[in-house]
């Protein structure tokens, strides 16, 4: 059995491991709720071997998933992708409130010619 204490744990883990992780939880809550698989897959609209193969760690799509997890009223899990941006006193004086759409790199191939003085 796999447990997490920490989500930064989540780094030091295999794709597998999380999968495993997720379908642990999946089972849990679902027998929590006192629901069998075939119960859960009805009322998700998947198939019972999709709910099976969840809870076994294996690869599903996502909408499958967020069918189950709506299910089992467990769609909070998903909280730690809400964008939260922190704006910067600068852009905050600007009045930008904004989010940020696209990363604009700094050309650095003219750095590296510069005559560094030495």
């Amino acid at each position: 059995m796999v447990f997490m204490s920490n989500i930064s744990d989540f780094s030091l883990f295999s794709d597998k491991t999380i999968l495993n992780t997720i379908g642990l939880f999946v089972q849990q809550t679902r027998i929590k709720q006192n629901l069998n698989q075939q119960e859960l897959a009805d009322r998700a609209a998947v198939s019972r071997s999709t709910v099976s193969l969840l809870e076994r760690g294996e690869n599903i799509s996502l909408i499958n998933l967020l069918k189950i997890l709506r299910i089992l009223d467990a769609l909070y899990v998903l909280k730690e992708f809400e964008v939260r941006e922190e704006i910067s006193p600068l852009r905050l004086a600007k009045g930008e409130k904004k989010l940020r759409k696209r990363v604009l790199k700094k050309d650095t191939s003219q750095d590296d010619n510069l005559d560094s003085g030495w």
